[in-house]
């Protein structure tokens, strides 16, 4: 059953690309190239999400009754991002309505959809830590915090997806040794969404370039099943899964967006203005190519979880994980102050040789790159 979940979700997923990137520029659901960036040199369909929506939404579909109260409320939670984020990809909306937007649909996930984060007590160690009425508004915020990491991550073709689907495929494997199948069937129907996607999406060598964009409504769609699905399965006490292993699942959009946050906060800007001082940027100007960048991220995204999995089966303190994860956001915040020294150390990594000290001019902006975070999220491609 559960490649058939797979199966079903890449294959409607890749069809509903297929289909509507006829109608794209019909409806003006395309990323046109702008005057400060017009390195993709024509638009591209930004249809990807509505293909990933029904691709998983589909999936479930056949397995469940319409009238499970989860699945309504995760239907309607994931609707409302949906709409949402193609109103932002037509009319450019102000931040303050997507995150209204973004936190209305966390009410529905823990309203109707019954989830949410009660306990933290295993993050600490700690047999209880009941948030109580704190419940509500950390889901919201984390669940916010969540939509914005995987949209400020979705800057290079294939990456957000790939990383997604990564985190996905080892939530499955926690919740399949919790014994939740359903939830295991849901995160495994999300990564044949994704992989229909990809199929569109994910730079080769015979495509240079990308077919679609998974556009605003497709990162805010996979930021909220990653919440669903890591906070369903944390908090069901039936199937109790430690909520650091969560952390350590999808560690670079998280780690990426928090110290984003705080440098820019500490410069006196925006969290959402331009720049290209995320991860894949580095990347880019150390000479990585859009798809080996993809993958070595997605590689680390893999060994991460799964060491993290393997120290918690070991019995290493919860504690000492949570520590880790805040060891190496610190770690990851100092080393990127300098834009020069990160480059340098991640084109050593790429060459096999790290230099003592190295000035690096930052390269130009690659074909396969793009500004996601943004004033009113104006649609700036740095290539397609």
């Amino acid at each position: 059953m559960a490649v058939g979940w797979l199966l079903v979700a890449a294959l409607v997923a890749w069809a509903t690309i297929w289909l509507l990137q006829p109608f794209a520029a019909r409806w003006g659901l395309v990323d046109h190239p702008t005057q400060e960036r017009k390195d993709h040199g024509h638009s591209i369909p930004v249809t990807g999400g509505l293909g990933i929506f029904f691709g998983l939404v589909l999936s479930p579909l056949f397995f469940f009754p319409t009238d499970n109260p989860a699945l309504l409320g995760f239907l309607a939670g994931a609707g409302l991002l949906m709409v949402a984020g193609i109103l932002d990809d037509l009319y450019d909306l102000h931040w303050s309505i997507r995150i209204l937007t973004q936190a209305v649909a966390a009410l529905i996930m823990i309203k109707l959809g019954g989830v949410r984060v009660e306990q933290l007590g295993p993050a600490f160690g700690l047999d209880s830590l009941a948030l109580g009425w704190l419940s509500l508004p950390f889901t919201v915020f984390a669940t916010v915090g969540l939509i914005n990491a995987i949209n400020m991550i979705d800057g290079v073709d294939g990456l957000c997806g790939s990383l997604v689907a990564c985190a996905c495929l080892m939530l499955a494997g926690a919740a399949v040794y919790a014994g939740n199948l359903p939830l295991a069937m849901m995160a495994l129907a999300l990564v044949g969404a994704l992989l229909g996607f990809l199929a569109h999406n994910f730079a080769l060598p015979w495509r240079p370039r990308a077919r679609v964009f998974m556009g605003n409504g497709g990162s805010a769609l996979l930021g909220f099943c990653i919440a669903w699905i890591s906070f369903s399965l944390t908090q069901n006490p039936g199937h109790p899964v430690s909520p650091v292993l969560a952390l350590w699942l999808i560690p670079i959009p998280v780690l990426d967006c928090l110290v984003l946050i705080v440098r820019r906060y500490r410069a006196g800007r925006s969290p959402f203005a331009a720049g290209r001082d995320h991860i894949h940027h580095f990347m880019r100007d150390a000479g990585f190519s859009s798809a080996s960048l993809v993958l070595a991220l997605s590689a680390l995204s893999l060994a991460t979880g799964l060491l993290a999995a393997l120290l918690l089966l070991a019995d290493v303190p919860r504690p000492a994980l949570l520590l880790g994860f805040f060891i190496v956001l610190g770690l990851w915040f100092r080393l990127s102050r300098s834009p020069a020294r990160v480059v340098a150390l991640f084109a050593g990594l790429r060459t096999g040789v790290l230099p003592a000290s190295v000035q690096l001019q930052p390269a130009p902006a690659s074909h396969s790159t793009r500004d996601k975070d943004h004033p009113n999220n104006a649609k700036r491609r740095d290539a397609a």
